[in-house]
């Protein structure tokens, strides 16, 4: 039964990672980065890493986690609007091979340093600080123009299938960390960077840099819907069980994440293209 909890959730997680480039892809950098980063993988992730061991400190232990996994998923998208101003016009293969191990590698660094220190604290508390800072780091990222175009070619059936592998090995690998009892790892794996990595890849291979880089304020912003989804989740799964608990606690990082940063950027689009109408006429 456990490996059949690790199969299935790896499944519906690398199902439903395919979407994000998809939706970038199809709208564009700012909606399509909003829309790819509402709660998904976390989702299964959740619900099984409660199914694995229904302890409520574990539980808390694990998706308090989940919020510092995001801050530094948000560093990491940061890096590849950055890092490539540092790297040289070499071809393009290495460049971009080179691009994505640094940023990884910070990736690992901080998740190694974060895990190690974070062990003894409340993770309610560590997680909502992490939440609050993910706020602010998203909204200072998207301050200022980005280009953020759609894009004009698709991506390809195969880089679209290596997104779901790579998204259903970072939840199974999860729940089995679960499994072992060690939640503040399972957390922090739950929400490993495989779907950005992937998205920004795909989309560096398939559209050139500019909508990928367009992307990255959105996706960092709009990410914090899922450290609050994770914090909602360790008061509704429990109290009302994983498909109700799931279900309220998606609404509530909809309700109070996505939504108003989507409608934040369609303000902010249509306040852009009527500055520029007054200065055409």
């Amino acid at each position: 039964m456990e490996y059949e909890n690790i199969l299935l959730s790896a499944l519906f997680a690398g199902l439903v990672a395919i979407f994000a480039t998809i939706v970038i892809e199809k709208f564009g950098g700012i909606i399509g980065g909003i829309i790819g980063t509402v709660p998904t993988t976390i989702v299964p992730a959740a619900a099984f890493i409660w199914i694995a061991d229904s302890n409520q400190s574990s539980f808390e232990s694990s998706m308090g986690m989940v919020p510092v996994g995001m801050l530094l998923n948000s560093f990491f998208l940061w890096l590849w609007r950055f890092t490539p101003q540092k790297i040289p016009d070499w071809n393009f293969p290495i460049r971009l091979s080179a691009i994505a191990t640094i940023n990884l590698i910070f990736w690992f660094l901080g998740a190694a340093i974060a895990v190690t220190i974070f062990s003894d604290v409340d993770p309610i508390l560590v997680g909502g600080s992490a939440l609050g800072l993910g706020l602010i780091f998203g909204r200072w990222a998207t301050r200022g123009f980005h280009p953020a175009p759609s894009g004009k070619n698709k991506v390809s059936l195969v880089v679209l299938f290596s997104r779901g592998i790579a998204a259903a090995i970072a939840i199974g690998v999860a729940v089995w960390l679960s499994q072992q009892g060690s939640p503040l790892l399972a957390g922090i794996a739950s929400v490993f960077p495989a779907i950005f990595l992937t998205t920004m890849v795909a989309l560096w291979i398939s559209q050139g840099e500019k909508v990928p880089s367009g992307a990255v304020g959105p996706m960092m912003l709009g990410s914090m819907s899922v450290s609050l989804y994770a914090l909602a989740a360790t008061i509704f799964i429990p109290l009302n069980g994983i498909i109700i608990g799931s279900l309220i606690s998606w609404s509530v990082s909809l309700l109070f994440i996505s939504m108003p940063v989507a409608f934040g950027f369609h303000l902010s689009s249509s306040f852009s293209k009527n500055s520029e109408l007054s200065k055409q006429i």
